[in-house]
């Protein structure tokens, strides 16, 4: 009987062993591809991007793990690239106006050889050696440095066909560019400039003047110049480019077409890597215009009166008399420039000779900005005005006075705010050939001054019953004249204009 039974044990162990073997060979399951997805699934084209996008992705695998991902763009080139990002922003290249890039990824598993491998296999292509960390920097790879050992690679990419839109640029001038309705031959711009693709993308800026089929092309970059007139005599006058109003970055092209003592109009675009443009902008616009000047002779009359044209109408007819109608004027008052400082700045350099009036409240912020600059550059100025004392609306200072005037110091903090008519100006004995002057009505704000020796001389002295001092200068270099009171209301004994022609003529040199 435990003969029997054992038999029986034994054939049972003989089957059933027989049945295990049997099952565990059927049961094998081979390393499996991972799988890839974009977030755009459809099969057909997407709308239309523009060229600077952002793609996600993301693997499944069901035996293992994701360790990273390879892919390429169709149309830009054949390289698959490795990443272990799951997203990634592309600025694709714009090379016509429309076109179309297919992108492809494919996740990998982490089912590697556990070696470097020199050469990837993908879809029956090489591919390329697997990424490595150069630690020694010699661009190859030595035994011992980190590596992403390649598994399995889905051998069906996923893919996405990205139809790309080009955007034209768009400019537009910003708000300091404002023209006035008259100027000289002289003006800053600005413009701003953007691109749906990138503003990088932006290669050309074109400017042109009343003509758009003749413009001058600068960097994409740019987007600040000041023009000036070459040569305001020519019979073509044209007008030089300074970039981002940088004297020391003069455009090679000229501008042409300037249309002087008549209306102008600028126009700019912006042209992309593709070519594609955007439309000519006007400035000003079609409601509104430019009359740009010629100068007339190298003198300019400054009205920096507020008020009244009594005053200018003076001046008018005192420079009439010598400089016989060769004098251009400008008024502070009713005149607006874009980028102020240095649209003014390029504007006086124009003009070898300048006289500047002004009542209590002179644009002192100009004067200091631009009188240096305008002497270093041959200028030559003379000043006509008071100071009213410093306020909320009005800074004044020893120190401000000091930076475009040689006066060593102000008799006294306080001015006097009205100083009667009939006080005498009377010339120094070292300028005694300077004619003697009379107020003829009542001038606010009255300062005397010291005269700052080392660089000036005393012309004036101002004597009344109210104040007493110096109240006139000029400069060594005899190229700066100041007196401290309103010229055109000095003239009682109707010669003033014998001290614009002595200013003028005699010591400035203007003929």
């Amino acid at each position: 009987m435990k003969k029997k039974l054992l038999k029986y044990f034994i054939l049972f162990l003989i089957v059933a062993i027989s049945s295990c073997d049997e099952t565990i060979n059927d049961n094998l399951v081979e390393n499996q591809s991972p799988e890839t997805h974009l977030f755009i699934y459809t099969d057909s084209e997407i709308s239309q991007q523009k060229s600077k996008l952002q793609v996600h992705w993301w693997g499944d695998d069901k035996d293992g793990l994701v360790i990273g991902y390879i892919f390429k763009w169709e149309g830009i080139n054949q390289t698959w690239n490795f990443t272990t990002s799951n997203d990634s922003t592309f600025t694709l290249p714009i090379g016509t106006v429309d076109t179309s890039y297919i992108f492809y990824i494919s996740a990998i598993d982490n089912s590697g050889n556990g070696i470097y491998d020199n050469e990837v296999i993908f879809n029956n292509l090489n591919i390329g050696a697997e990424p490595f960390t150069d630690l020694n920097g010699n661009k190859i790879y030595d035994n011992g440095e980190p590596f992403v050992d390649f598994g399995l690679i889905d051998e069906t990419p996923a893919a996405q066909k990205f139809p790309i839109k080009n955007s034209p640029p768009e400019i537009t001038w910003n708000d300091l560019s404002v023209l006035p309705e008259i100027s000289f031959p002289v003006m800053t711009i600005g413009w701003n400039a953007f691109d749906l693709d990138g503003n990088e993308t932006i290669t050309e800026i074109h400017l042109a003047l009343n003509d758009t089929n003749n413009f001058v092309s600068f960097n994409g970059s740019t987007r600040l110049v000041s023009i000036i007139v070459d040569d305001v005599n020519s019979a073509i006058p044209e007008m030089n480019i300074f970039i981002n109003a940088d004297e020391n970055k003069l455009q090679s092209q000229k501008l042409q077409n300037l249309q002087l003592d008549n209306f102008n109009r600028m126009y700019i675009r912006g042209v992309d890597v593709s070519g594609s443009k955007s439309k000519f902008l006007p400035l000003p616009d079609t409601s509104r215009t430019w009359f740009v000047s010629k100068p007339k002779g190298d003198l300019l009359i400054l009205d920096d009166f507020i008020g009244g044209t009594q005053a200018a109408e003076f001046y008018r007819n005192s420079f009439n008399i010598f400089a016989e109608g060769k004098f251009n004027e400008l008024d502070l008052e009713n005149i607006s420039f874009p980028y102020e400082a240095i649209t003014f700045k390029n504007t006086l350099n124009l003009f070898k000779y300048i006289f500047w009036y002004s009542g209590s409240n002179p644009r002192i912020d100009l004067a200091n900005l631009v009188t240096q600059n305008y002497l270093q550059n041959g200028g030559k100025i003379a000043f006509s005005m008071t100071f009213q004392d410093s306020s909320d609306n009005f800074e004044f200072s020893t120190q401000i006075a000091q930076t475009f005037l040689p006066i060593e110091s102000f008799d006294s903090k306080k001015t006097l705010s009205f100083m009667f008519a009939g006080a005498n100006i009377l010339p120094s004995t070292e300028f005694e050939n300077y004619p003697t002057l009379k107020t003829q009505s009542t001038i606010g704000f009255v300062r005397t001054f010291k005269v700052s020796e080392i660089t000036a001389s005393k012309v004036y002295d101002l004597t009344s019953s109210q104040i007493n001092g110096s109240i006139g200068l000029i400069n060594n270099t005899k190229n700066l004249f100041f007196i401290g009171l309103p010229l055109h209301q000095c003239d009682a004994n109707g010669n003033v204009g014998n001290l614009l022609n002595q200013i003028f003529v005699n010591e400035f040199g203007l003929n």
